[in-house]
């Protein structure tokens, strides 16, 4: 038996979610085989040293301490922390660059400009979403007409066009292995999911960016758009602390997540730091 540090943040009050309810729930499962304590994400490093892992779960956005977060994960580095999820992911846990990257790669992401040269770049849309680079959960997320794209200072931010897709759809991973997926049927509800059988296809997609992100341990969450053409196109590769909306699936998806998650820290325990 080993112990983890389990990182969240149970006050946070997040829109359309409890996610004090699913850490609160998820904590007991893992207690089944760990020894486990809960911390403030603002109390990890005072505390990470006394443990053989720290998961970080639902800890919010980091936006709102991003210099104590930055001080966490460099202390974790130094001092070899086993960290679930890793720290060398490179979606959002590093900042919403990679999108502008994949943009440029050609891969399945909705188009993305991150320089005043690209703009005209962009597909044709009756608006435009301009966001901050390091923001998360709609924070510095606003919408500019194409009319006024040109007053837009891309300097750490990111333009895309606002799409009008028929559906958002999430894919969750432990490590590289799908467990669930979830879709929100309505556009302007995001939060509101229903189970969702994916495709051959779609699996292949959301794997596509799982495979590229090569996170070595920890939960990913893979959400995409259905565009008009039916194509899905990637909104952002969560490798954080992504909200796994575990209340909405069936209980055989929810055991089957679980027994994954404690495969996947039991052989990051194994691991030598």
């Amino acid at each position: 038996m080993g112990t983890l540090l389990y990182v969240t943040d149970l006050g946070y009050q997040a829109r359309g979610r409890r996610y004090c309810d699913e850490d609160i729930w998820l904590s007991g499962r893992l207690r089944e085989e760990f020894e486990v304590a809960l911390c403030h994400p603002l109390d990890a490093v005072a505390l990470m040293d006394r443990f053989d892992a720290v998961v970080v779960r639902n800890s919010g956005p980091v936006i709102h301490y991003q210099e104590a977060y930055d001080t966490f994960t460099r202390a974790a580095r130094e001092a070899g922390v086993r960290m679930f999820n890793s720290l060398s992911g490179k979606g959002d846990m590093a900042g919403k660059d990679y999108l502008l990257h994949l943009s440029r790669e050609g891969f399945p992401v909705i188009p993305t400009a991150g320089r005043r040269e690209e703009f005209d770049r962009l597909p044709e849309a009756d608006e435009y979403v301009v966001k901050p680079l390091l923001g998360a959960d709609s924070v510095g997320l606003r919408f500019v007409e194409r009319a006024r794209l040109d007053e837009v200072d891309p300097a750490g931010m990111l333009v895309q066009p606002r799409i009008p897709f028929a559906y958002e759809v999430s894919f969750y991973f432990v490590g590289h292995s799908f467990r669930y997926a979830l879709y929100a049927p309505d556009p302007e509800a995001r939060w509101v999911l229903q189970p969702y059988a994916p495709t051959a296809a779609d699996l292949e997609f959301a794997q596509r960016f799982v495979d590229w992100n090569d996170l070595d341990f920890g939960i990913q969450r893979v959400d995409a758009c259905r565009a008009p053409d039916g194509e899905l196109l990637l909104v952002e590769l969560e490798d954080l602390n992504p909200y796994l909306s575990l209340d909405l699936v069936g209980e055989a998806e929810r055991e089957a997540f679980v027994d994954a998650m404690k495969g996947s820290l039991r052989e990051l325990l194994r691991d030598t730091p």
